[in-house]
């Protein structure tokens, strides 16, 4: 079976919708969801505890989660939710 990595890029909207459409693209099997945030400034808590439900979703089903271009800040407070560690990192 072939496998099928998945690129979203999170601009400026609100980081919690585009985890809606994250969590949509596990729901059709794919095997790995890669999460741009290079036009991502700052986190706001609904996004944080979206960020934690789309692990929970991809951890469920076996799928690799990524994140890439985290800024300092949002790795921070990644961190210190202890979300940090259920995510890899792309440069």
């Amino acid at each position: 079976m072939a496998t099928v990595s998945v690129l979203l890029k999170v601009n400026r909207q609100p980081v919690a919708v585009a985890l809606q459409e994250a969590r949509e693209k596990l729901e059709s099997g794919s095997a790995k969801v890669i999460l741009d945030f290079s036009g991502v400034e700052r986190i706001e808590p609904s996004a944080l505890n979206a960020l934690q439900k789309f692990a929970d979703m991809g951890d469920a089903k076996g799928v690799k989660l990524a994140l890439r271009n985290v800024n300092v800040d949002i790795y921070k407070a990644l961190k210190l939710l202890r979300l940090a560690a259920r995510f890899s990192y792309v440069d």
